[in-house]
């Protein structure tokens, strides 16, 4: 029974990843015939956002209320009714309140499988599942690619990743009995602490420089992702079809980065992953930013950066119980979740507005003070929680 609910939360995590890379995928095509600037995209995404931080916010009580798996039911349940929106949507407007429920959904159930994980399973899961995240998101471009080459339209394209979400969530309530003796457990002993407000948390000691080291990754890895193509392009003379794919290979990295972290995690520990991490991380950021560089050198320097990045999310997030008690984890995973979302959301395009205004070869210095932030803050948090 343990290890076939593990294979659940393994596709559950298939799951996380799915929706994440579709909109970028089909929006090319999607504001054109939607009859919006390409800039409304954003907006989109930030009706997402902000939904996600809230959702993830609300997560201990949820989680406390209804347990684990009942809130990852109900989270992928209302993310597979949101992408299915989505498919039939014919208005901009109409994106933009499917992506209400989008973000809700999103936020809560990546919370509280991180938590119950954290809680139940050796740190080598943690970095597997997250490597299973990153399969799914890298599979649904593929489905999207598909149903546009072959003239489907980018509506069956979302309608093809919310039939799997729906999928999963027969299955995901199926496996509701397997949940049921490790939510037994955990209500009794909870039900003798009250839910962590956000003040709350915030007076827990070394869980704001949790905040900061997670709200640095998350503005790290967004930003690296979303700029790559744009920096080698612009500002390194690289041909874009060059750029594009070892921009691909960044995320590829993470991915690749997160299995194979999963055969030493146990042995090495979270603070360890999470300090060479970094260290990786720098280093390839030199690489890319270094002056009179070779081009290839700074091609490569991007797939280090992706694969420092790979132990650095999911050590994060497993170390949280043992810094901050079990009792407490789930509220700040949460907490931990919102800071991340804020950081994806919003620096990315601060970077933009640099670039637009001032030039886009600072790419380098703006990952490099991420870089230095997380580092800084994880250095910190060791000390005071030990």
């Amino acid at each position: 029974m343990y290890s076939f609910l593990l294979i659940i939360i393994y596709i559950a995590f298939i799951s996380l990843g799915l929706p994440d890379s579709l909109l970028g995928s089909a929006w090319p095509i999607m504001y054109g015939q939607l009859g919006v600037p390409m800039s409304y995209a954003g907006i989109i995404t930030m009706i997402i956002a902000s939904g996600t931080i809230i959702s993830s916010l609300m997560s201990d009580k949820l989680t406390r209320k209804l347990g684990a798996g009942l809130v990852t039911a109900i989270s992928v349940m209302m993310t597979a009714v949101a992408l299915f929106g989505f498919s039939v949507s014919n208005s901009f407007l109409m994106l933009c309140l499917w992506a209400i429920p989008y973000g809700l959904g999103a936020g809560a159930v990546d919370a509280a499988l991180n938590n119950y994980v954290a809680l139940h399973y050796a740190s080598r899961h943690m970095s597997w599942l997250h490597c299973f995240w990153g399969i799914g998101a890298t599979v649904s471009p593929y489905i999207m690619s598909y149903c546009l080459t072959h003239n489907f339209g980018w509506n069956s394209g979302y309608r093809s990743v919310a039939v799997l979400q729906i999928v999963l969530t027969a299955i995901l309530f199926a496996s509701l009995p397997l949940w049921k003796r490790e939510n037994t457990i955990e209500s009794s002993s909870e039900a003798l602490t009250a839910t962590l407000s956000l003040p709350q948390a915030l007076k827990i000691k070394g869980v704001k420089f949790v905040l900061l080291a997670f709200f640095g990754y998350c503005a790290l890895e967004t930003t690296t992702g979303l700029w790559a193509s744009s920096y080698l392009v612009e500002f390194r003379g690289i041909d874009s079809e060059i750029a594009a794919k070892f921009t691909s290979l960044f995320f590829i990295g993470i991915t690749f980065g997160r299995f194979l972290c999963g055969f030493i995690a146990d042995r090495t520990g979270d603070k360890l992953l999470i300090r060479f991490g970094i260290i990786i991380v720098i280093f390839g950021i030199i690489l890319v930013g270094f002056p009179g560089v070779r081009n290839i050198t700074a091609l490569i320097g991007l797939v280090i950066i992706g694969l420092g990045c790979a132990p650095v999310y999911p050590s994060i997030i497993h170390s949280t119980p043992s810094n901050f008690g079990e009792k407490n984890s789930q509220a700040i995973i949460g907490i931990q979740m919102a800071s991340a979302y804020v950081g994806s959301t919003f620096m990315p395009p601060l970077f933009g507005l640099i670039a637009d205004n001032i030039n886009i070869g600072l790419y380098p210095i703006f990952l490099m003070f991420f870089a230095i932030l997380m580092l800084v803050m994880s250095e910190i948090l060791n000390r005071v929680v030990e």
